[in-house]
This record gives structure tokens, sequence and C-alpha cells, in this order.
């Protein structure tokens, strides 16, 4: 099996030729997170660098969504693949090891049972308008499902009323505990919860607890959203996962280059709780888009229509 990246990094930090090499890309990663321009020669020893990597599994390593020390990996992976992070459209190699290959979460369905059966479903039951309200009702079923909810919501509606008050950063921190630790049996049901009334949608829409984690006074303009990610390990981390899963391929039947819409949708959460964190766009549809416009982009106009253009008219999402 593929090594994650922590153990990778210490097993070539005990040989003394790796321990050169990684020291070298250390630096090539510093200088792009300050946006240093290198010259030619320094450009040329980074990219040797990363070859002379060879089948090391530091090249090779991955991390994983719900492992400890995750940013820690995301650094190591990131260094080790600095010449790919020139660009948007460049972050086609997830740092994560693929789903199928990872330890599935999954809620052990007759405990789930056992609990429904010790208490009063008549509030279950009475949900059937409101899916998203049930989904609720499931979770507070879990422990681990309701402290965490709770923990995010009050940490994201703290000041909802000014923008100054709420702190996005431990917002976005709560928000991805939540879909990191809980089971996705939980956290899809109220995420992805079908509606057909504008109540239960505006329920769904505020699962995400737009106010704070979501949107600003104003809409910035989504390069320099985008620029904010790929500051962020986390971010940029997710976003190379959401690029490669959710993939648009005309000439695919399902609409997906990778074949699969269950990663796709998960790696979809993954970008919940990141500066581009997406959300539902109303109350009564199932569009989803990030907080931002491509107005005053100039020349980049392009690039930035594509960037929203990910989420916003995405066949495969």
């Amino acid at each position: 099996p593929r090594s994650d990246c922590i153990a990778a990094e210490q097993l070539c930090l005990s040989d003394s030729s790796c321990n050169a090499t990684y020291r070298i890309l250390e630096h090539c990663a510093l200088a792009k997170t300050r946006v240093l321009p290198l010259d030619r020669d320094s450009r040329v020893r980074c990219l040797n660098a990363e070859l002379d990597l060879g089948n090391s599994s530091l090249l090779h390593c991955r991390c994983h969504r719900r492992m400890k020390r995750q940013e820690h990996c995301l650094r190591v992976f990131w260094t080790v693949h600095s010449s790919m992070t020139d660009g948007y459209f460049n972050l086609e190699t997830s740092p994560y090891e693929n789903p199928a290959n990872e330890e599935h979460w999954k809620t052990d369905y007759n405990k789930l049972a056992a609990l429904l059966s010790g208490k009063d479903c008549s509030q279950l039951a009475g949900d059937t308008t409101n899916p998203c309200l049930k989904a609720t009702h499931v979770c507070n079923l879990s422990k681990k499902c309701v402290r965490l909810r709770t923990d995010y919501a009050s940490i994201c509606t703290k000041g909802a009323s000014s923008e100054d008050m709420c702190d996005r950063r431990k917002c976005h921190r709560g928000l991805r505990n939540f879909f990191e630790k809980v089971p996705e049996d939980f956290t899809k049901r109220i995420l992805f919860c079908p509606c057909e009334d504008e109540l239960c949608g505006e329920r769904r829409r505020k699962t995400i607890v737009p106010d704070c984690s979501f949107q600003y006074n104003t809409k910035p303009n989504c390069l320099w959203l985008l620029d904010s990610c790929l500051e962020d390990h986390i971010c940029k981390s997710r976003l190379a996962d959401f690029q490669q899963n959710c993939q648009p391929a005309d000439t695919s039947p399902d609409g997906c280059s990778q074949h699969s819409h269950t990663a796709c949708l998960q790696a979809y959460m993954g970008m919940i709780g990141t500066p581009m964190t997406p959300n539902y766009v109303s109350n009564s549809s199932v569009e989803v888009s990030l907080w931002c416009t491509c107005e005053s982009s100039g020349n980049q106009k392009e690039k930035c229509d594509q960037i929203l253009g990910m989420f916003e008219s995405n066949k495969c999402l």
C-alpha cells in the first residue's frame, strides 16, 4: 500500500541524499508561498530536485481525509509537488488517497435502529414534509453528530448581525470538523436532503450558516478567492481533489470524467469550511455556487469564469 506523506518524510530524512534533495524542495515551496519570483537557475534546480526523488515513497505518498496531523501531511505533499501549484488548472492530482482505498466510516445501522426503537418516533414520522428537518433529528440520535453540529452552529452564529464580529476562520474549522469527523451517512443526509418547498430549502441552505461561512457584505472577485485558497494547504488540497473528482466530461453518459458521483460529492463536501466554501444559492433550487463574481477580472475573465463554472454549471456535480 502507498505510504502516507508523514511516514514517507520520516523515511526520507533518515537518508542523507534524500534529506538534501528534500531541503531544496522545501526552499522551492517556501519561495512560492511568499510569491517570490524564482530565477531560471532556481526553477531548474527545483525541477531537478523533484526528478531526483525518482521512485521514492515521498514522490508517491498520499494523505487521508480523516487522518490526524492532516495539515502536516498535506504540507509534505505540496513540498514535493510544488511545481504543480502554478495555476488552478495544474491542480489535477489530488493529494488524497482514493476513497475506495480508505477506511470507510460507515454508520452501524443495527445500532442506529436500536437508537430509533428506543425513542419516540412520532417526531421523526411527522417530518415527511421536511426531509431536512428529519435529517437533523436523525443527527440528534448520534452524540458525535449533535455535538459537532452544535459546536459549529454556535461558533458560526456569534455576531451574525455584524460581519466584523463573525470569526470566519473558526467557523470554517468547526464546519470542517463536522464534515470530517461525523460519518457520511449523517452529514450527507443533512447537506443533500431533497426538498420540495422553500421552507425545507432554506433549512438546507442554512446548514452551512451562510452569513458567517459563505457570504461577505460584497461579493469578492473569484480570482481573489482562488488566491486565498492556494495560500492554504487544506483549501488547495480540497480544490485539487474537487477538480480531479468533479471534472465534467461531455462525452460521458453521467457527465463525470471519473465516472463516480460519490467521489465528486465527497470532494464537494471537502470544500466546505475552506476559503472557497460553496453553498446553495437560494432556498428554491439545488443550484450551488461560490460567493464571488467575475466582474472586473480584466484579461483574466476566462480563467475566472472557469473557476465559477466548476460549481455553477458542472454536469458532474
